[in-house]
């Protein structure tokens, strides 16, 4: 029997603690708390000034990226299901709460607070048969093709969803 490869073990999160970063309107990374250091497995040095993908993991649909940064830039809130990638090739499943950062004086967007937890074993198994076909439709034929799919989908759920609540929407029908 072989022993598993680093890069197909879950690192398994803490319940009590949050993994906070901070970036810039552009998604550069210009915060991260030490718990986010832990889990991913980066030195501080080598995630200031990188962008936030660094950590995206190769499993996530462009798609989600893609309806988050359309509503953050907007300078709404969403919360998203995300598996990440750690430094090490080891993986984590987080529920993130983005919100927008906003200049005092202007008003101006000028960056974006992410804060991580733990998401249940049953959300993450629903989450990640959604995305594993989202992911098929995109290298299949497009990300257009991956988000008509997935406003097909959560319309069959008897709801008219904005892209702002899709993960709280998911979570309300598990």
């Amino acid at each position: 029997m072989t022993k598993p490869t680093p890069k197909d073990e879950e690192i398994h999160l803490d319940p009590k603690r949050y993994i906070v970063s901070e970036t810039d309107e552009k998604g550069r990374i210009t915060f991260c708390n030490d718990y986010f250091l832990e889990v991913s497995g980066y030195t501080q040095e080598e995630l200031i000034g990188k962008p936030h993908s660094i950590v995206r993991h190769p499993d996530m649909p462009k798609v989600v990226f893609k309806l988050l940064w359309e509503t953050i830039a907007q300078g709404k809130n969403i919360n998203a299901v995300v598996k990440n990638l750690a430094k090490d090739g080891r993986y984590y499943w987080i529920f993130t709460e983005f919100e927008s950062r906003r200049d005092n004086d202007t008003g101006k967007i000028i960056g974006y607070h992410a804060a991580r937890k733990k998401i249940s074993t049953h959300v993450i198994e629903i989450i990640a048969d959604l995305y594993a076909t989202l992911l098929e439709i995109e290298q299949r034929e497009s990300v257009e093709a991956s988000q008509a799919y997935l406003v097909a989908f959560l319309k069959e759920k008897g709801e008219d969803i904005e892209f702002a609540t899709i993960m709280e929407e998911i979570h309300r029908f598990y």
